[in-house]
This record gives C-alpha cells, sequence and structure tokens, in this order.
C-alpha cells in the first residue's frame, strides 16, 4: 500500500511538471453557442475548456501556429487558421478535436470571422476586388465564404469588415477598416479609429448603417440573445471595455476595466459574455460581474529551445588581426572568431543578449565588443590567457571581462592603432576615449554634435597616429546634411573639414593620415524628389606636400621620386657613417658611465616600437585641398585608396548588384575588376596588397590580380528560445526608454507598463504570439508607427494570377468578365475576350464549384497552357500564358485605379482640370506626378492633387515646392506662345484630395500645404502621425521594431503626432457609393476646382 501510495506521489509530481501553474496570454477566446466551452488559443494551439474553467483540451498540436478560432452555430465546429502549409489558411476541427480540414489554399493569408450558417465560415484574405469598386488596391481586404467541405470560395462582401456577428434574422454587425494604424494601438481619438455598422448577410440591396461615430475604438460587436441589442469593445472613455446598447443608442458601459484593454469579446446564447483581459480569460452573467476562468494547462514542451545548426552564411561585423590569421566576426547575435587558412570555426560567446562591434587588438590577444546585457549596452574584452596561445581560434583558455560599464548605453569599441586606447561612443552619438593602463575615459567629441537615427548610422575612424578621431558630423541643425569632422582625442579640437550643404559620410583616413576619403553626394544624381542620391569619392588632403604631390603627371612623379630615393641614399650613408663613430665609443666600463657622463641605469627607455610619428595635420585652407576621385557617380559601398595614393579601389552599383571597381589617378581610367562583390566595407592589410570584406560571407581580395577569395567557415548557432525571446523584449524596452520622440512617454509610465507585460513572457513560444504582446505594450504609448510587427517568411508556391475579373458563373470553368490592362491575358497571343470561359489549366478540368487556386500554384512567371471555350460554347481553343505574382496584378489594378479617375476628371470637367495620384511619398512617385503636372496638365486650368491611401516616405517639402508656383513671365516669339516662368512649377490652382489612410508622410505634407495656403484640402479628417520612425530588423528578420524618434512640430510649436487634420471641405465616400463605384470625394474636388476656388 505504501509502494502504490508512493508511486501516486511521484505520478503527480510528473505531471506537476507539465502542468503551468497559473498559465496566461489566452488569446482569441471564444465562447460557444450554448455557453458552457471556451476556445481559445494559447502558444500557438488550440485549446477547449469548461466556462467554468479547469483543465484545458488541447485540440491542435501541429509545429505550426494555430490560432483565431470561432464556433459554428450548433457548436459541433471551431473554424481556425493554421500556417502548416506556409501562410495562414482556414481550416475546422471537430469540437471534440481529431483530424483538421483544411478549407482554403490560396497562398494569400486567411483568418475566419465567423460562421455564416453551420456549413458555411466566412474568411477574409485579399485575392482580388470587384471590377466596379473604387477601394484602394492592396490595401482593403475582402470577405469570402467557403463551406465546410472546401468547394470553391465565393466573395462575400467586396467591402472590409472584420468581427462579424450574424443574428438569426441574418441581420449583421462589423467593425470597419478605414486604413493603416497598428491594431494594438491605445487610447487614440482620431479619425482612422473603427466604428460598427449594420448590414445584412443577404447581397441583394444590401444596406450599411453606422453605428458608433464618436472617434474611439469602436470594435468587436456581437449581438445579444433577443437579436436586437448588441454588445462591443469601446475606448470612448478610457481604456477597452465592453458596453450594450440597440441601434440607435450610444450604449452603455458595461465593465470598468481602469488598465490593460478587454479584447476578444463573444457572447453565448444564453448571454454568457467571454473576454479577454490582462492576459486571462473571463466570463460575465448578464447582470452580473466578471469572473475569471481558471485554466489549468496540461501539455508538453513544444517549444525547441536548442536548435543547433552548423551554417556558414550570415556574418556581420567583422574585424581581422594585423598578422591577417584570424578574423572575429558576429553571426546571430554572437562572437565567433574564425582562421583565414581553414574553415575552423570557435564561438566565443553563447549568450541570448546581443553582441556587436567587434575590434581586435594590434597583438591579436583581446577583442572587445558591446553587449546589451542587464538592460543596456556595455563593452566587453575577450582576452587569452595562455601566453602560448597565438589566437582564439584554437585557444584553450580564454576569459571575458567587463571592461566599460554603466548606466547609459556603450557601443562601438574600436582599438587604436597603438592599442593604447579604446573609442567608443557613449548614448550611440558621444564618442569617448578609454585608456587601457590607466582606465581614464576623455569626452573626444561631445553629443550635441551628432544625432544617431539608427543603430550603427555613426561611425569613426582612429588616425593612424593614435591622436584624432575622423568621424560623421551633424553641428547644430544638420541632421539631413552631415558633414565630417576631425576631434582630438582630449577632446580640445573639433574641425568640422566639409562644412557643406550635401551629405558627406563614411570618412575612411588615407596616405597614412595626410589625407582623408569619403563619399559625398554634392556632383552625383539626386533623386527629383524624395531622398537619396549617386555619391563620389572625395578626397581631402591635410598635407600640402601631399596635395602638390598629387597634381603631378607620371614623368614629373617619376623625377620626385627618383629625388626622394637620392636624399635617402645619403641619408643612409650618414647613418652608416655615424655607426662607425660609435664602435669607438665603446670604453665606458671604468666607471659606468659613458661619454656623456650618464650612467647605464639613467639611459633612456627602450622606444615603443608601437609608436608612430604625430600628424601634422595642416587644416588652414584644407577646403581648397578637394577632389573627386570617382569619374562616374554612383551608389557606393566601400573604398580604399592605395598608400602611394595612386589607385582608389571601390565598391558601387551601376547595374544589379555590387562590383568592385578601381580608379587609376595617373591615367584618369577606370575599370571593373571583380563583378558580384556585395556591398560593405573594406578592412585592408598592412602593406595594401588586400582587401578583407564582410557581407554575410567572409572575403579576401587581392589587388594585384582582382581575384575574390571566399574564407569559408563553420559556425554553431541556436534558433529561437525562451531566454533569447526574454532578451528580445528587454531590448525593444531599452530601444523605447532611449529612442521614443517624447521623453515623458506621452504621459504614461512606461518603465512599469513594461514590467507588467514582461511577466506574460513565459507563455509565449512565438514569434506571432510575441509581437501582438509587445505592440499591446508599445499600444500603451499612443503614438503612430509603433508596434513589433511580424513578417512570417512564407514557404507556400505562390499562387499566381492570370490578370482578369472573373463573374459569378454557376457552371464548369472561369468566366472572364474583364481583363485586366498589361496582364497576361492581355498579353499579344492571348485568345481571351470577356464572356469566355477559361476550362482548363495543363489540362486540369477546372470542375463547378471546385477549388481551383492548386491549379495555379507556384506558376507565378512559367508558361500555363489554357482552354478556352467562348461564348457560344461551340469554339475552344488552347494557347499558353504566363501568369504573374499577386504583387505584379495588384500594381496593374493601381494603374487601372487612376487611369479610372483620370478619365472620370477628364469626362466631368470637359477637360479643364487635371488629375495625379501619389502613389507614395518617394521618388518614383513624384518624377510620376511631375511628368504629368508639367507634361499632359501643363494647360489645364486647375489641377485636383489625390493623395489618398498613401502609405508616407519623405516628400512634403518637394510636393509643396511643385505646386506653389506664382507666375511671373511669359516667353513667346513671332507672337506664338512659348511657355511661362517659373516652368518647373503648377502656377494655377489646385486641391489636395485626403482621406482618413493618409500615413505618416501623407499627413505631413496636406499638414504643409493647409499651413502655407496653398489650396483647400477635400475628404475626410486625418490623424496626426507626420513622425520620423526607424523601422529595425530583429533577430531572423521577422521582427520589425517601430521606433519614432524625431517629432515634426508645427510653426506653433506643436507636435503634429496626434494633431487631427481636418478638411476644409468634409466629403466621405460611403460604404454603397465605394462599392457602385461613385468617387463622390473626386466629384466634390472637381466641382471646386471648376468654380475657381
Amino acid at each position: 500500500m505504501k509502494k502504490l501510495s508512493f508511486i501516486f506521489v511521484l505520478a503527480l509530481m510528473a505531471l506537476s511538471l507539465h502542468a503551468e501553474e497559473a498559465a496566461s496570454w489566452f488569446r482569441a477566446s471564444a465562447i460557444s453557442p450554448d455557453g458552457k466551452s471556451i476556445a481559445f488559443s494559447y502558444k500557438g494551439d488550440i485549446f477547449v475548456v469548461s466556462s467554468s474553467g479547469g483543465r484545458a483540451v488541447r485540440l491542435t498540436s501541429h509545429a505550426a501556429y494555430d490560432g483565431y478560432p470561432c464556433w459554428s452555430p450548433d457548436g459541433k465546429l471551431i473554424a481556425f487558421s493554421s500556417d502548416r502549409y506556409g501562410s495562414l489558411d482556414v481550416f475546422v476541427i471537430s469540437k471534440d478535436g481529431g483530424a483538421p480540414k483544411r478549407l482554403t489554399t490560396h497562398s494569400a493569408n486567411e483568418k475566419p470571422q465567423c460562421f455564416l450558417d453551420n456549413s458555411h465560415v466566412l474568411y477574409t484574405s485579399y485575392y482580388m476586388p470587384t471590377s466596379e469598386d473604387i477601394f484602394f488596391p492592396g490595401d482593403f481586404a475582402q470577405v469570402y465564404s467557403v463551406d465546410v467541405n472546401a468547394h470553391r470560395p465565393q466573395l462575400f462582401s467586396a467591402l472590409a469588415m472584420e468581427s462579424i456577428s450574424i443574428n438569426a434574422n441574418g441581420e449583421m454587425l462589423y467593425q470597419n477598416y478605414k486604413g493603416y494604424e497598428d491594431e494594438w494601438r491605445k487610447r487614440h481619438r482620431s479619425p482612422i479609429t473603427r466604428d460598427l455598422y449594420l448590414s445584412q448577410t443577404n447581397p441583394v440591396n444590401r444596406t450599411y448603417r453606422q453605428l458608433t461615430t464618436d472617434n474611439a475604438e469602436n470594435r468587436n460587436p456581437v449581438w445579444a440573445s433577443d437579436g436586437k441589442s448588441y454588445y462591443f469593445l469601446s475606448e470612448r472613455n478610457g481604456s477597452m471595455n465592453v458596453y450594450k446598447a440597440s441601434a440607435g443608442e450610444s450604449g452603455k458601459q458595461v465593465t470598468f476595466f481602469k488598465e490593460n484593454p478587454v479584447r476578444y469579446l463573444s457572447v453565448s446564447q444564453d448571454e454568457t459574455l467571454c473576454f479577454s483581459w490582462d492576459g486571462g480569460l473571463y466570463t460575465m452573467q448578464k447582470g452580473g460581474k466578471p469572473q475569471r476562468v481558471n485554466i489549468d494547462i496540461v501539455m508538453d514542451d513544444t517549444e525547441n529551445f536548442r536548435q543547433p545548426q552548423t551554417v556558414s552564411s550570415g556574418a556581420s561585423a567583422f574585424d581581422i588581426t594585423k598578422d591577417e590569421k584570424e578574423i572575429a566576426f558576429i553571426l546571430n547575435g554572437d562572437l565567433y572568431t574564425t582562421v583565414t587558412d581553414y574553415a575552423t570555426t570557435k564561438r566565443l560567446t553563447t549568450t541570448p543578449e546581443e553582441e556587436r562591434h567587434p575590434s581586435i587588438s594590434p597583438d591579436g590577444r583581446t577583442i572587445v565588443y558591446a553587449s546589451e546585457r542587464g538592460g543596456t549596452w556595455n563593452i566587453y574584452a575577450m582576452k587569452l590567457q595562455d601566453k602560448k596561445d597565438k589566437n582564439f581560434t584554437y585557444a584553450t583558455d580564454v576569459k571575458e571581462e567587463a571592461l566599460i560599464t554603466g548606466k547609459e548605453p556603450f557601443t562601438h569599441p574600436k582599438f587604436s592603432p597603438d592599442g593604447k586606447k579604446i573609442a567608443f561612443l557613449a548614448n550611440r552619438t558621444e564618442i569617448r576615449v578609454y585608456d587601457v593602463k590607466s582606465k581614464r575615459i576623455d569626452v573626444a567629441l561631445p553629443a550635441k554634435f551628432n544625432f544617431s537615427y539608427a543603430d550603427g548610422d555613426m561611425g569613426f575612424e582612429w588616425s593612424p597616429d593614435s591622436r584624432w578621431i575622423l568621424t560623421s558630423y551633424m553641428g547644430e541643425g544638420g541632421w539631413n546634411n552631415m558633414d565630417i569632422a576631425v576631434a582630438s582625442i582630449d577632446g580640445k579640437k573639433v574641425v568640422n573639414l566639409t562644412n557643406s550643404g550635401y551629405s558627406d559620410e563614411s570618412p575612411e583616413w588615407a596616405l597614412g593620415g595626410k589625407a582623408i576619403v569619403w563619399a559625398s553626394d554634392r556632383a552625383g544624381y539626386r533623386s527629383h524628389g524624395s531622398w537619396g542620391a549617386e555619391d563620389d569619392v572625395y578626397i581631402m588632403y591635410l598635407d600640402k606636400e601631399a596635395y602638390e604631390l598629387s597634381k603631378y603627371n607620371k614623368e614629373d612623379r617619376a623625377l620626385y621620386e627618383e629625388r626622394m630615393k637620392a636624399a635617402k641614399d645619403s641619408t643612409d650613408k650618414s647613418s652608416k657613417a655615424g655607426k662607425q663613430k660609435s664602435k669607438t665609443d665603446k670604453k665606458k666600463k671604468a666607471d659606468g658611465k659613458d661619454k656623456s657622463g650618464a650612467s647605464k641605469d639613467e639611459k633612456s627607455p627602450k622606444k615603443d616600437s608601437t609608436e608612430v610619428k604625430p600628424l601634422n595635420l595642416d587644416f588652414d585652407g584644407c577646403e581648397n585641398r578637394i577632389k573627386r576621385l570617382t569619374v562616374n557617380s554612383s551608389h557606393l559601398g566601400g573604398m580604399y585608396l592605395t598608400p602611394d595614393g595612386r589607385k582608389l579601389y571601390y565598391i558601387c552599383r551601376f547595374e544589379g548588384g555590387y562590383d568592385l571597381w578601381v580608379h587609376d589617378l595617373e591615367d584618369n581610367s577606370t575599370k571593373i575588376v571583380c563583378k558580384g562583390i556585395g556591398g560593405g566595407r573594406f578592412i585592408p592589410d598592412k602593406k595594401g596588397e588586400n582587401l578583407y570584406l564582410c557581407n554575410g560571407g567572409l572575403k579576401k581580395v587581392t589587388l594585384s590580380n582582382g581575384s575574390i577569395k571566399d574564407l569559408p567557415f563553420r559556425a554553431e548557432k541556436e534558433g529561437q528560445t525562451a531566454e533569447r525571446r526574454e532578451y528580445l523584449y528587454d531590448h525593444c524596452v531599452n530601444q523605447i526608454e532611449n529612442r521614443f520622440c517624447d521623453v515623458n512617454y506621452h504621459g504614461v509610465d512606461f518603465k512599469a507598463l513594461a514590467a507588467h507585460y514582461r511577466r506574460f513572457l513565459p507563455f509565449i513560444n512565438n514569434n506571432r504570439d510575441f509581437s501582438e504582446m509587445v505592440s499591446e505594450l508599445l499600444g500603451e504609448l499612443n503614438c503612430s508607427h509603433t508596434g513589433l510587427k511580424y513578417r512570417a517568411a512564407r514557404t507556400c508556391p505562390t499562387t499566381a494570377e492570370l490578370g482578369a475579373f472573373f463573374e459569378d458563373h454557376k457552371g464548369d470553368g472561369l468566366k472572364v468578365k474583364e481583363i485586366i490592362q498589361g496582364g497576361p491575358l492581355d498579353m499579344p497571343g492571348s485568345k481571351v475576350k470577356p464572356g469566355d470561359i477559361i476550362s482548363e489549366i495543363d489540362h486540369q478540368k477546372i470542375l463547378k464549384d471546385q477549388d481551383y487556386f492548386p491549379l495555379l500554384a507556384g506558376k507565378a512567371g512559367k508558361w500555363v497552357l489554357l482552354t478556352v471555350t467562348d461564348a457560344s460554347g461551340k469554339n475552344k481553343t488552347e494557347f499558353h500564358v504566363k501568369p504573374v505574382t499577386p504583387g505584379a496584378i495588384s500594381g496593374l489594378l493601381y494603374k487601372r485605379w487612376v487611369k479610372r479617375n483620370q478619365k472620370f476628371t477628364e469626362e466631368y470637367s470637359k477637360g479643364k482640370i487635371g488629375y495625379v495620384h501619389i502613389e507614395a511619398m518617394n521618388s518614383n512617385s513624384f518624377r510620376e506626378v511631375y511628368s504629368q503636372i508639367l507634361g499632359k496638365y501643363r494647360n489645364c486650368e486647375a489641377l485636383v492633387v489625390d493623395e489618398r491611401h498613401n502609405g508616407g516616405g519623405w516628400l512634403h517639402g518637394d510636393l509643396a515646392i511643385l505646386l506653389s508656383g506664382k507666375q511671373f513671365q511669359t516667353y513667346t516669339s513671332r507672337g506664338q506662345y512659348l511657355g511661362v516662368d517659373p516652368f518647373t512649377r503648377w502656377n494655377r490652382a489646385s486641391c489636395v484630395l485626403v482621406c482618413e489612410n493618409c500615413y505618416s508622410n501623407a499627413n505631413g505634407f496636406p499638414s504643409m500645404y493647409k499651413a502655407l495656403g496653398l489650396g483647400k484640402l477635400v475628404g475626410t479628417p486625418m490623424a496626426g502621425t507626420m513622425t520620423a520612425v526607424w523601422w529595425e530588423s530583429l533577430d531572423d528578420g521577422s521582427l520589425i521594431l517601430g521606433l519614432p524618434e524625431v517629432n515634426c512640430l508645427d510653426m506653433e510649436g506643436k507636435p503634429i503626432e496626434n494633431l487631427q487634420l481636418d478638411p476644409d471641405i468634409p466629403v466621405d465616400n460611403t460604404p454603397e457609393q465605394m462599392l457602385s463605384g461613385d468617387d463622390r470625394q473626386l466629384k466634390r474636388a472637381i466641382d471646386l476646382m471648376l468654380q475657381g476656388k
């Protein structure tokens, strides 16, 4: 009996190891129609638990992500999304478990919303708009219906609908989608927030009634048991809470949580509410109070904590020893070394935190680097312990020590050439110098002279004599046109060398410190609008003799070198004579003194062999000693000027990828050395014979023959771990604390919030849930451009597109309604016309109701055989087409959308008004707009500038200048009109068409346009989102952190962020108008221009 009891206790202990106490972060909860069960997502799987709590049943256990469950009306099936086939598809599974059934096959992501009835699931995805609607292509998903037998999906609504709820009468509640903003942003009162609508499932004469209008987030409507009133979530009074309303009412608050939002509201037939709050699940009876559902989770640990891999690519920052025998590099956030003769590789750090910026001491026995540990970046040193060890790769005893630590971030350590000092960045901008022996730290360049926009954008270089530092330099207000400066290591002297209004960057010392080379866009091709330009390599001589020598031709240089050789020979002879004389001075043993009278013990210490003669930098008139070294501007990578100053090697991109070029300064010739070398920065050897490069792999370039040798390595690394995820969380928090544009974090206690959300980390095992949790935290800042985006790599074959709109055809095949101009079916040789039926793809019949997407899987860019029957059904033909990607079709649909607007404007205004659309705030869009405004529309009386659904970039100043022209003269010849001045600007009336989905710089431009009085804004209000952001790629690139860093202030000193911009003439397009193609906003803008206002 005692033995059995003991075994029972052991069994309980073993079970407890797998049962997670107080599990949390339950998401996407949905209560069953009978109110007895709750389905939810946890750690990437679907679970079901009794609504009264207890042991949860795990319905799915696939390694892929499963989420977003919803119940069928009879409670027998659960629909959910899973990416087990490479993208999110819709599946159904019995409430009791079993094998899930896949319902959708398209490569686009699909997410279930609800069941239409017991046999049909409604889901959202972006396949293709209708030919009639005027929704902006690519931005707004459609709603589709698919039956549980996985027949062909049918379009349910071309209008974007989310969180759909259907009552017994076929009435439908949903939240709308107006455009981009992070889903988890909190407490913003702006035009982009979601509103609730009432519609019908019957598509015939479907109407749309707006239920909320308060500029707050209103989401997740669900019908109450009476089918007349409904519950929903709203932030109208602060934090997201549950409200109840009937059509025509504003609603009454039901829950009163003051902190943390309520999410994922659902309701049963007996009106039991279910929702998520603060990581837990809650139920609430009608008229009662929220009750937490206590859930026990019993599951194996599905996260593979250690996934060792051996990789031979992915190296980033690197350094090489002076003898060129060993390289230190960073891979996946850890420090490695490898030898240059073999692929043997050693991993020196195995921390979940990130290591960066390795620098090797001149003697090769120490590597310094930055690591983000304990909440901040500090400098660490890895040292060889055994004097017999010559390098790290084969060493048996190495030791790490914290070298430079503190509360502020310290990064980018770099040894001086003499090895006595280490320069580094403090707070990402201030250059400090650490003395290795005394441990004293001096400030070489104060932080006020620079600004770091992205990690790693601030570089600096030691001078050969270890006394100066060359660096980028902002000075005061020079953020958009950086200069190059040199600073003494004691901080007593800082000289701005370039002082230009152009962008100067990537400085390097040259000619042994007598000159510097750098990249500048002062002579390169510049983007017509927005940022971007081609660069050239320039040289500035800090030594007059070196500058004069640079003017010599080949003959003059030969004569100069001959004279210098003769002078050296003469010096050598004198030196030999001096040595001969010293042999007679050896009689100094008698009194222990030499001829000078100095004792042996008083002699000077041995001279340091590493000491270099101090540079004599001549700054006076250096601006006049500048030369352009490259003859053709380009997109530059690394650069290297040989020690004799005769050849410049540089990486640039003219066509395709980056190539290595050489320019001979003596004969002014330029030629390519080797193709496809890739981008990156050089590290030369001490003789200037070889260049080393790191751009994923390690390379050695031999300059004498231009050969490239790959330097292989074999590095072991692990995949995602819980510890690594904890670090990434802390990194995101640190980035916000150090970089967020408002030092007061928009009034929230961010440190406390970060600590609160951190407790959810143990209950997350995948990047999708992790990004959602971090976004919930960052959403507390109530700022645009925040959040942690998850970009899953789609491993499924892309579903190709034929480039046509198809009718709602009930028979076999696909009936063509309209062929998209420029698409595959619009190409020469195509024999398809509207009304024809595509009956086969590669001899596979397209049967009635059959899902035909698998027939196009992976076919983009490949020849496909189509069998087509004409409208009469009598003539059948076959021909080949080459389908394209959905992205390519989206581009063609955009052109179709613009062309339709241009046609309407021309016809409605009888050719008097021009129309242009600004697709994005970038150079390509500006050139297109510029071409049309001053080309086809230059003789129009006025102009409609449409920037609706523009996601931003950087173009506000260029557009404002383009539209601000005022005519001051006219050109004629013999009575013929030739044109006007200014001929590079629009000189007549204009207006700008805007909507809620104008984001970032697309909010900044209309703000400027209105402030300058250039014209009127027409459309809907816009949220204030004009904030400059850095999108930081994390880990494997699937996580993108939004860091809003730079505020834009209006002329009254108020941040544009969160400052709503109202149009002068408010006009909204209703859902009915959008679906039918009736663009009232555009019509009103044309009317305004025709009225001459």
